[in-house]
Order: C-alpha cells, then sequence, then structure tokens
C-alpha cells in the first residue's frame, strides 16, 4: 500500500534489495516466520469464537479442557516466531549496514582529491552514518510490513469474512480511503527525508570544525558565533523532523478516525444481525477481534511510508556518492624500478576549468638523482606543481613524464610507489607512532628498517621518552604531539619508503631551528642519488640544489643555480634580500 515509486525511486530501492538479496537464506527464514506470526495471531481471535460460544454461553466443560492448552500453545508459537522475525531481520539490516558502509568507504578511497577538496566533510560523514542506518531501518522494516503486517491483514479479512460477510461490507469500503491517504502523505514524506539529511550533514560539519578547530575557537573567542551557527543548523533539522512527524501523525489520526467510523458501523450491523438471529456472540467477539487486529497493521503500513521514502531518499545519497567516477587509472605501465627522471612540458592547469590558470605553460626537466628547489610566492603554484606528478591532479594541458613516458601510462597505484611525499600540512592518524611510521604499503618493512628511518629522522629521540614508546597513540591527527615531532614522523614516513622521487613541501616547516638542522641533514642523506623536487619557504635550505626555479603567478619566470639567480639580481635575489634581511635581527 506504500504509494507510487518515480522511476528513480524504483532504481534506488532496486538497487538497495540487491544488498538483501545476497541474504535470502535468512531472509527466509524471516519470512516463514513472519508468515507464521501472522497465523498464529489469526488463530488466536478464531479461538475466541469457541471461548465465548461453547465455553462461556453454552459452558461446553469439553472445550474448557482444551482451550487453555490452546491459548498456551499459540503464545508459545508467537514468541518464538517473534524471536526469529526479529533476530533474523536484525542480522539482514546490520549486514546491509556493513556492506553499504564498506562500499562508501571504498568509494572516497578512490574518488579524485578534486572532488574531496570541493566538498564539505560533514554531509559526506553523515552518508556513513547517519543515512546508512535509515536505508538499513528501510529495508527491514518495509519488509515486516510487506510480509507480516500485509498477512496480517489478510488473515484478519480472511477470518471476518468467514464470520459475516454482511459486517465486513462496512470495512471493505474503508481500505481504498485508507490507500488514497496514504499514496497523498508519499510525496511529502520523501521530501521531508531529503531535507532531514541534508541537514543532518550541515550539522555533523558544523561540529567537526568546531573539534577540529578547538584552538582558535578558544582564542579567537568564537564560541557565540559557532554556537549560533549550530543552532541555525540544528534548528533546521528539528523543524523538518517536526514536518515529517506532523505528516505521519496526521496519517495516522485520518486512518483511526476512518477506521472508527468502520467500526461503528460494524457495531451498530452486528446489533442488527443479533437480532434476526444471524450472529452469535462468539462469531462478533470473533469478527470484532480480527477487526482490531487489522489496526495496528494498518497502521503501521500508513507509517512504513515515511520510513520508505526516508530510506530511497538515504539510499539515493549514498549511490550519488557510489556512483561517482573513480581516480582516472587507464594506464597498464608498471615497472619494477624507475630511475627517476622528471619532465614537464608545456604544462597547464586550473581549479575552476578555464577561469584563473594557476599553472601556465610550464616546462621543465629534472635529470635522475638531481635536485630542483621550487621557490616563489605564495599562490604562485609551486604546490600545485608537484601535486601533478603523483596525479594527485591531472593537467588540463601538456603532459607529465617519468622516465620518458607519461605519468598517464602508468598504473596509478605503480607510478605512485615510486614517489615519496612529505607535505606541509602533516597527516598523522589516530593511532600509534609505529604504525603512522610504517604507514600502509611500508607495514611490511622489517624492524631493523622501521628503526634506522626512526634514528635518521630524529623521531627516536622523543619516542625514547614515551612511556609506551613506539606504541603510543598520536591522537586524532596527531594532536598529542608536538608540530615538530608530527613533521618527523612525516620524514621518517618518506625515509622509510625509499621512493626513487622525492617531493618535499615545506618538509621542515615546523621545526626548531635546532631540529630543521638535523632534519636537513638526514634529508641530504635521503636527497642523494634521488630525484627530488622541493618547495621550500627558507631559501637558505635550498641554495645546494641542482636547479633552482622560480614560480610567479604560474609562470617559470627564473631558471639556475643559486649563485646565478643571485647573480642575475632578479625575483630570486629579491626574495632572497628580502628573507635575509627579516632574518638578520635573529642571526645577530
Amino acid at each position: 500500500m506504500a504509494s507510487k515509486l518515480n522511476p528513480r525511486a524504483k532504481e534506488v530501492y532496486g538497487r538497495l534489495w540487491g544488498y538483501v538479496v545476497p541474504h535470502k537464506l535468512i531472509g527466509g527464514i524471516a519470512v516463514f516466520a513472519m508468515a507464521t506470526t501472522a497465523a498464529v495471531e489469526g488463530g488466536m481471535v478464531w479461538l475466541v469464537e469457541p471461548l465465548m460460544d461453547d465455553t462461556l454461553v453454552a459452558q461446553n466443560l469439553e472445550t474448557s479442557r482444551w482451550m487453555p492448552l490452546a491459548f498456551v500453545t499459540v503464545f508459545i508459537l508467537r514468541g518464538i516466531a517473534g524471536f526469529a522475525t526479529e533476530a533474523s531481520l536484525g542480522w539482514i539490516g546490520r549486514s546491509v549496514i556493513s556492506s553499504l558502509r564498506r562500499d562508501v568507504f571504498r568509494k572516497f578511497l578512490t574518488l579524485p582529491s578534486r572532488f574531496i577538496e570541493t566538498h564539505s566533510t560533514g554531509p559526506m560523514l553523515s552518508r556513513m552514518t547517519y543515512n546508512v542506518e535509515m536505508v538499513a531501518e528501510s529495508v527491514t522494516n518495509v519488509v515486516t510490513v510487506l510480509v507480516r503486517d500485509s498477512l496480517t491483514v489478510i488473515v484478519s479479512i480472511a477470518l471476518m469474512l468467514y464470520q459475516s460477510q454482511r459486517l465486513f461490507l462496512f470495512v471493505a469500503v474503508l481500505l481504498p480511503v485508507i490507500a488514497i491517504i496514504i499514496q497523498l502523505l508519499g510525496k511529502a514524506f520523501r521530501r521531508y527525508s531529503n531535507r532531514i539529511q541534508d541537514s543532518v550533514g550541515e550539522v555533523a560539519q558544523v561540529t567537526d570544525e568546531v573539534l577540529v578547530g578547538n584552538r582558535v575557537v578558544k582564542i579567537f573567542g568564537g564560541y557565540s558565533y559557532e554556537l549560533e551557527r549550530l543552532i541555525n543548523v540544528d534548528e533546521s533539522n528539528r523543524r523538518q523532523n517536526l514536518k515529517l512527524i506532523r505528516s505521519r501523525s496526521l496519517g495516522v489520526a485520518i486512518t483511526q478516525v476512518i477506521f472508527g467510523i468502520g467500526v461503528s458501523g460494524v457495531i451498530y450491523a452486528a446489533g442488527v444481525e443479533s437480532v434476526n438471529g444471524n450472529l452469535s456472540p462468539g462469531s462478533f467477539m470473533s469478527f470484532f477481534g480480527a477487526m482490531m487486529l487489522m489496526l495496528q497493521p494498518l497502521r503501521r503500513i500508513n507509517n512504513i511510508n515515511a520510513t520508505l521514502q526516508r530510506g530511497i531518499a538515504a539510499g539515493d545519497s549514498l549511490f550519488k556518492i557510489i556512483d561517482e567516477p573513480d581516480e582516472i587509472n587507464h594506464g597498464t605501465y608498471a615497472p619494477d624500478s624507475v630511475v627517476g627522471t622528471v619532465e614537464f612540458r608545456d604544462v597547464s592547469f586550473s581549479y575552476n576549468g578555464d577561469k584563473s590558470p594557476v599553472l601556465k605553460n610550464i616546462s621543465l626537466k629534472v635529470d635522475a638523482g638531481k635536485t630542483v628547489a621550487i621557490v616563489g610566492h605564495s599562490g604562485s603554484g609551486k604546490t600545485t606543481l608537484v601535486g601533478l606528478l603523483p596525479r594527485l591532479y591531472d593537467a588540463e594541458a601538456g603532459d607529465i613524464l617519468l622516465d620518458g613516458r607519461s605519468v598517464l601510462d602508468y598504473e596509478l597505484s605503480s607510478l605512485r610507489s615510486n614517489i615519496s611525499f612529505v607535505s606541509q600540512d602533516i597527516v598523522l592518524f589516530n593511532d600509534s607512532i609505529e604504525n603512522n611510521l610504517a604507514y600502509g604499503e611500508l607495514r611490511n618493512c622489517s624492524r631493523s628498517q622501521l628503526l634506522e628511518a626512526a634514528e635518521a629522522a630524529h623521531i627516536i629521540d622523543f619516542v625514547n621518552e614515551m612511556p609506551d614508546g613506539f606504541e603510543t597513540n598520536v591522537g586524532d591527527r596527531g594532536v598529542l604531539l608536538s608540530g615538530g615531532q608530527r613533521q618527523r614522523i612525516a620524514i621518517g614516513r618518506a625515509l622509510l619508503k625509499n621512493a626513487p622521487v622525492l617531493i618535499l613541501d615545506e618538509a621542515t616547516s615546523s621545526l626548531d631551528t635546532k631540529s630543521e638542522r638535523r632534519i636537513q641533514d638526514a634529508l641530504d642523506r635521503l636527497m642523494t642519488n634521488r630525484t627530488t623536487l622541493v618547495i621550500a619557504h627558507r631559501l637558505s635550505t635550498v641554495e645546494k640544489a641542482d636547479q633552482i626555479i622560480v614560480l610567479d603567478q604560474g609562470r617559470i619566470v627564473e631558471s639556475g643555480t643559486h649563485d646565478e639567480l643571485i647573480a642575475a639580481r632578479g625575483h630570486y635575489e629579491s626574495l632572497y634580500r628580502m628573507q635575509f634581511s627579516d632574518d638578520s635581527p635573529t642571526r645577530n
């Protein structure tokens, strides 16, 4: 009796059922248990007739003897069937949740960086939590209604027809009216469900930002501002939920009123039938019991439309993520190793299509084992340029080559396995120091390799001071460590990977002068015989680079060694002189 689904809703619900079908054995048990429940409840109502006519009116002793045993048997069967229903549907529901959640998470792992960076994390997190739960609730509840409640209604109708066809006419006229009400409310349910899920994502977004940026909130007095943001999005969520509740409650109320009118008609007709001798007290009570038995299933059938529409809306949002295209990975070239020659050929890139290009016609060649430093003002395109090599983004024009082959020819994981990366934005996971150091494919490293990388990155210095050593948990995003400690772990991770191509993006930005010198020594050893692209704000750290290129507004404006660029008295010399002037009071 659910409202008619539009083509998109049918497609979504069909896909959702694809997650249920693998559990058809458990589903079969659930269906059998629900059918048993409907039959047993119908049998219990049927027993009212002999209870009234034979036991209470005719005072038949034989009926009085087997009647208690019959009711005990009915309740035992009802309990077993109820347990089997709840247990099997619960198992299916949690399995659907796990499968959906894993599929969404797999998609998160393969989505292009640009997609992730242009979408708020809150709504995506809510899909993993709230939306998935709504889908499971929809699947299991709809199954319950379609099988148990629908069969209960059918059994009740059959029992009423058996007892009195005339009385049933008063009930029969109500069912089409109730179906029309459910049809009208269905669209509202789906509309409100979509809005609720959007508002849940906004609540998650605001909360996530407050937790991540709690220091900024505290220091800059953002308490009232953030509370107001939360109140606004939460109020939106509350209003949409209230609209859904009112719609659902209205449907239940109207159904009950209509059903009440039918009951009054049945009572009047029962009196007439009884006077004419066509209806015994037991038959009327059995008929009335069947009618009451049908009331709760009808209410649930009415309510299930809200659950159905909420599940469809949630499923639609999940499938929109799952259907997003993965990173382009058409390459098949997967060499055992690479030499490390990197070349950019007339490369251009923009984050917004043709608007505001970040890189313009960049051409650059880095021979294997050489170090190229990339310098320039903030926003000149330095980080974007090095991000194109491991294909975090794809160039819109031109080509990037590794050992003479386009990076597009490489199988993506093979390409990235040959590149190490240390960013100025340190990413640590809520895990131990050891698991953050030997992360991902590095988990297969030996203990000696891990200790060697930790020693070279000077991680041993602070690990030995911690009670749990390498097993020390770093906290969410590494919050339990200092900035310098986080930076060393990131550098140690790159040291451990030991890839032929190395990208350093402000790799020593979070270190004090003493620590920077020690880490720089380790980096110097790491950079030996490796192709290295270095982005550095402190120009003193790149003076020994084989080549320095200067970016300005997305173009290479200068290129050469440190001495050559200083002698040219151009952009680089100006940057160097400005930085030296800024640093000179500290040096004195």
